[in-house]
């Protein structure tokens, strides 16, 4: 018997020395799985691309390059395209991936709606010089504002700040900036874009502490909390990269004059997949601001 309990001893104490080794390797594995997260955070979020593959020329729309220099000292790029007999300037902050290039669909659109615009790319996206970061692109977009109001003489309740996706995080600190300033746009778009980065990090890994790891906040809630502007939100529930939950949220928790506009399709196609729900969907809220400035 005594061999016997002493053989049961040797069999649990090996059972329990590998059931500590296999919980030691996977706790290694998992904190290699936070440090890499924590040090890849920016080549997540910003998909910059160099190369112009078009310009608003090629589908028959007049514009001119402009370089702008933010806060930073970074020269940014952007094409200004105006309207013979514009309703709105519109200053569109474009999404996380590629470049200004790659968004002649929505100028067609803006411009049939009778709209100037002034489309810019984050420093690192494009023609434009530095490296993307959020310091960065709060200065790209303030640098865009500056321009238009101060050297194009746009005035400022005239102009509408439209954001998609990463560009909805972007031109939410705008108008929070612009909130501690005598000026104010006319209104504000917000097309499949979210509540703040660790919440889209949350949603993305629920298995990783993302809150504690961020080193990006873009808090849409918190910045669209500092304004009363009239706001039309748009998502798709079959978006495929930020939930509809997340741009539905930031939709509910805003106390300013609002709308939503429910789109259909992907992420990155839902403007265009919805046919004319988009466009007449923008132009009844382009009316309302019209109407509201009579």
């Amino acid at each position: 018997m005594e061999r016997v309990h002493k053989t049961c001893v040797s069999v649990y104490t090996a059972t329990m020395w590998t059931a500590l080794k296999i919980l030691a390797f996977l706790g290694l594995c998992y904190a290699a799985v936070i440090v890499r997260m924590y040090f890849s955070q920016q080549k997540m979020l910003y998909y910059p691309k160099k190369e112009m593959t078009a310009s608003p020329g090629d589908i028959g729309l007049t514009h001119t390059d402009i370089w702008i220099t933010n806060r930073l000292g970074t020269r940014i790029h952007g094409w200004w395209l105006p309207h013979g007999a514009p309703r709105f300037t519109l200053l569109f902050s474009h999404g996380n991936g590629g470049n200004i290039s790659h968004r002649l669909d929505s100028l067609r659109i803006f411009h049939d709606l009778g709209l100037n615009v002034l489309v810019y790319d984050y420093s690192g996206y494009g023609k434009s010089q530095g490296v993307p970061g959020e310091a960065a692109t709060q200065a790209d977009v303030r640098a865009a504002w500056d321009w238009l109001v101060q050297e194009q003489g746009v005035a400022p309740d005239s102009i509408i700040l439209f954001g998609r996706s990463l560009g909805g995080a972007v031109t939410a600190g705008l108008a929070a900036e612009l909130a501690d300033t005598t000026t104010s746009p006319a209104g504000l778009i917000m097309e499949s874009t979210f509540t703040s980065v660790p919440d889209m990090g949350a949603y993305m890994y629920p298995w990783l502490p993302v809150k504690f790891l961020a080193q990006y906040n873009y808090d849409s809630t918190a910045n669209l909390a500092r304004i009363q502007l009239p706001s039309l939100f748009l998502h798709s529930p079959d978006d495929d990269i930020v939930p509809f939950a997340l741009g539905h949220k930031l939709y509910q928790d805003y106390h300013g004059p609002k709308s939503f506009l429910e789109l259909s399709g992907d992420h990155n196609s839902g403007f265009l997949f919805s046919g004319k729900v988009y466009p007449e969907g923008l132009n009844r809220y382009l009316s309302s601001l019209e109407k509201d400035s009579d």
